[in-house]
């Protein structure tokens, strides 16, 4: 075939392929040749209009600065990598030598885990990588469930108009009070309720029904303590004072009688008090769980460790700055009941429950009735109240528990003893609370610990102490019909009703007109 006349050779196919570099390619050697130049026309541009050589936009300063603290921050993280290499995780290092033995036997337990990993991954990397991607998966997960589950409203605190009956004390005080059960002039016992910390006069004995208290002719009286509810202030209360509250709301409410009084748990402190300054006017006494000063120094050091490892840390805290810093305590009084807002008892009070306490507090019965004890306990907004009774319950009594014993006190020794003995005077006399004493205290409370019960039996030998298996701080005393019917049981024996009415003047007037034989 013949070549096509004016065909290209190699060489020129492969050089028109390139721009003209100004490079000439022959077969026997290579020529540089100098490229033509073409004179181009200036033209003359103003500066705005000229092309900014080098500069960076905001955006490219702002991912350089990031770079570059990012390149520092892993920089120090290598250093300080390093200095914990050469100093802490070293052979001789304090920590390496103390955490040595643990580690390895830890380690030796979950070696068996690394079976489940590739052959060809580093079980320490591995681990870590698990671990890292297992609380990323929590974290996720705990972000979705709170955004898918409904959060419920926290209800206000509703303060209602003041509805209590009051009485003025001899001191000028206004004291308020509520009754239930059988009228005065036919009840047959009297019971007296000072109540607990969160509480007021709605609490008594909670959820008690009005026909048992019939049944057995019982009339309970509960009252709001100095700065609870709508009662005043107390400008310098103590445990006496309390005493003597009571003594005056007996006389004051047409209590002639002696009377009973009910303590539960921390009102059990006011219940204790009557015992030391009143005994000649109370006819008995009802304590559930009730609460003693755990600073006590009767106590032996078992009963005050075994009390205080029941309670949280929170609580321990709460008591600690009750005995040393006080007012320390508004804080955070302010930010729970007082707060406006409704929360859980066990939150609140910083109480560990037991479970039949758990599912208790969950009813919607208890709910309401302790949101409107909170609401009238608050109702004055003052923290005064709550600071004095916490700083009873952790401060000097001036009374022990062991003067409450009955004992004979005789005359001493001298002149005047023995003239009186001369005359037929000088007899020994009873000293101490000489009615009976009634314990509940259930054996999975958590907030008053049966410790205290058991410190409480051993310096009232006396009391009767009724153990309840099971029952927690609240499950025995609240919404209990059957508890409630046991407690007044053992209280008052069997029922008897409420005492018959008698009959006024008229009435007797009228029944011998009726049966006077003259007029039949």
């Amino acid at each position: 075939m013949e070549e096509v006349r004016g065909s290209k050779s190699w060489r020129e196919e492969l050089a028109s392929l390139v721009d003209d570099s100004g490079i000439r390619f022959t077969g026997d050697a290579i020529g540089v040749s100098t490229p033509a130049f073409e004179t181009k026309k200036f033209e003359f541009r103003s500066p705005e209009h000229e092309p900014a050589v080098g500069s960076e936009s905001l955006q490219d300063q702002i991912k350089g600065f990031a770079k570059a603290w990012g390149e520092m921050v892993l920089e120090f993280g290598k250093g300080c990598k390093d200095v914990v290499q050469q100093t802490i995780l070293t052979e001789d290092s304090y920590i390496v030598k103390k955490t040595r033995r643990p580690l390895s036997m830890a380690s030796e337990k979950v070696r068996f885990l690394n079976e489940f990993l590739p052959e060809d991954r580093d079980p320490a990397h591995a681990w870590l990588v698990i671990f890292c991607v297992f609380i990323l998966a929590f974290a996720v997960l705990g972000i979705h469930h709170r955004h898918d589950c409904s959060v419920p409203m926290v209800k206000k605190v509703y303060i209602p108009p003041p509805s209590a009956v009051r009485i003025q004390l001899p001191d000028g005080r206004y004291l308020a009070y509520h009754e239930l059960g059988v009228p005065a002039d036919r009840a047959r016992f009297s019971l007296i309720v000072p109540h607990g910390f969160i509480s007021s006069r709605l609490a008594g004995i909670p959820g008690i029904k009005l026909s048992l208290l019939e049944e057995f002719g019982v009339r309970l009286v509960t009252y709001d303590r100095p700065g609870f509810g709508e009662s005043d202030p107390h400008p310098d209360r103590n445990h006496n004072s309390s005493a003597v509250d009571m003594l005056q709301l007996a006389e004051s409410v047409g209590i002639k009688d002696k009377f009973w009084i009910l303590g539960y748990s921390d009102g059990a402190m006011h219940a204790w008090a009557a015992l030391k300054y009143i005994p000649q006017r109370v006819a008995g006494a009802a304590m559930f769980a009730p609460l003693v000063n755990p600073y006590d120094s009767s106590m032996t050091k078992e009963e005050m460790s075994r009390t205080w490892e029941k309670w949280t840390r929170k609580r321990k805290f709460m008591y600690y700055l009750a005995r040393r810093f006080p007012k320390l305590l508004n804080y955070f009084y302010r930010r729970t009941f007082l707060s406006g807002k409704h929360g859980q008892i066990d939150k609140w009070l910083s109480l560990s429950l037991g479970k039949k306490d758990k599912d208790l507090i969950e009813t919607p019965a208890f709910e309401e009735l302790w949101q409107r004890n909170v609401e009238e306990s608050i109702r004055q907004g003052s923290t005064k109240p709550f600071l004095e009774e916490a700083v009873l319950q952790v401060s000097n009594w001036g009374f022990s528990l062991g003067d409450l014993q009955p004992q004979k006190k005789c005359p001493g020794k001298g002149f005047l003893p023995w003239l009186k003995f001369l005359y037929g005077e000088a007899e020994c006399e009873m000293t101490g609370f000489l009615g009976p004493i009634h314990i509940w205290q259930g054996m999975d409370d958590l907030v008053v610990p049966p410790t205290m019960t058991a410190y409480v039996s051993r310096i009232l030998p006396n009391a009767s102490v009724h153990w309840l298996p099971e029952e927690g701080h609240y499950s025995y005393f609240f919404l209990c019909d059957k508890c409630h019917r046991e407690i007044l049981t053992s209280l008052f024996g069997s029922p008897q009703g409420p005492l018959k009415e008698t009959p006024s003047e008229d009435d007797e007037e009228a029944s011998t007109t009726l049966n006077d034989p003259l007029l039949e």
